[in-house]
């Protein structure tokens, strides 16, 4: 449960069952309607934890689910263009007074339909490459929220793994190569491999099988690693690409917190839970009567570096004491 522990999730779900029969529309109060749209599936645990902490945050700002507003959810594309686009179209048709929407192919999705219904994106790494915001500061469209990453700290993945794996002098980057990210990450780390000794490999992440085939393949040669950028692919294969990892003996560093509560080495990148936390400020501004084209997108408070030692001494690896030092949290 990414920045949260079992009880704590436990009791964000009770308790978001029970806001519905807590409470009724009151008299002349009118009900809003928000729309949520993401990729993963519904049973994913950290997805519902981060939709829990939205809801949580929404409660405390005045928004009680039943009484004053309502929820439509739709899950799990896996990537599926068809049905990315299935989504888009039925929660348009609600008539919602906004969207909340987690990755670029549900964004530009509900961008096609609606150039008017309020959308607040989430994990979008460079949404003015995307088209979809004309600047950060002014966004100028529909469309607000959050990203998690300027390009610029891309290079520090490949530092830290370096640091943790001095001997490693090859590592191939998982990258989408289909959007601006994918490029944009891949040329932040280009830029400071060669200061650091380590050749690249980019490895373009479409399916599960172009994905062990090319850690496969990779693995073959020895002194290598693995670098996870931050795409829905990515995300969404992270269970394969832990497990790779772990099978070809890579040390890896990633994103998001949950690859290193799960298994992996190392990661560096904003807590999702937060960012989860900070857009529903911007749904209740956005329900209040402010529009997303005067809410600039926002960057993280703060990244966080997580290691996980165990996985460390199965790689037989020895983390520097400054690096544990600088931990944000240490997994035994």
């Amino acid at each position: 449960m990414s920045g949260m522990g079992r009880r704590e999730f436990v009791a964000l779900l009770g308790g978001a069952a029970a806001w519905p029969l807590a409470a009724r529309a009151q008299p002349g109060e009118r009900m809003r309607r928000v729309g949520i749209v993401t990729s993963v599936l519904e049973t994913d645990a950290d997805a519902q934890a981060r939709y829990a902490v939205l809801r949580q945050a929404l409660q405390q700002l005045g928004w009680t689910e039943g009484r004053n507003i309502k929820f439509d959810q739709r899950f799990g594309s896996a990537g599926d263009s068809d049905v990315v686009r299935r989504h888009a179209q039925e929660l348009v048709a609600l008539a919602p007074d906004l969207i909340v929407a987690s990755g670029s192919q549900n964004v530009a999705a509900l961008q096609q339909v609606s150039r008017t219904v309020p959308i607040v994106c989430l994990g979008i790494v460079d949404p003015v490459g995307a088209g979809f915001v004309a600047s950060l500061a002014r966004p100028g469209g529909n469309t607000t929220g959050l990203t998690p990453f300027e390009y610029g700290m891309s290079g520090k993945w490949l530092e830290l793994l370096k640091q943790i794996a001095p001997g490693m002098t090859r590592a191939a980057v998982l990258r989408d190569p289909s959007i601006t990210a994918g490029v944009g990450q891949f040329a932040a780390i280009q830029s400071v491999a060669p200061l650091l000794g380590v050749e690249l490999r980019p490895v373009d992440v479409r399916d599960a099988g172009e994905i062990e085939r090319a850690v496969a393949a990779f693995a073959l040669r020895s002194h290598g690693g693995l670098i996870v950028t931050l795409t829905g692919l990515t995300i969404r294969h992270r269970d394969l690409i832990s497990t790779l990892a772990a099978r070809h003996r890579l040390p890896a560093v990633y994103p998001y917190r949950y690859f290193v509560t799960s298994g992996g080495l190392i990661s560096y990148g904003p807590n999702p839970i937060d960012e989860y936390r900070q857009a529903a400020g911007y749904v209740d501004r956005i329900l209040k009567g402010e529009k997303p084209a005067d809410l600039p997108v926002q960057n993280p408070n703060k990244y966080e570096l997580l290691i996980n030692l165990k996985t460390a001494k199965a790689l037989g690896l020895e983390v520097p004491p400054t690096l544990l030092g600088r931990a944000d949290e240490v997994i035994e």
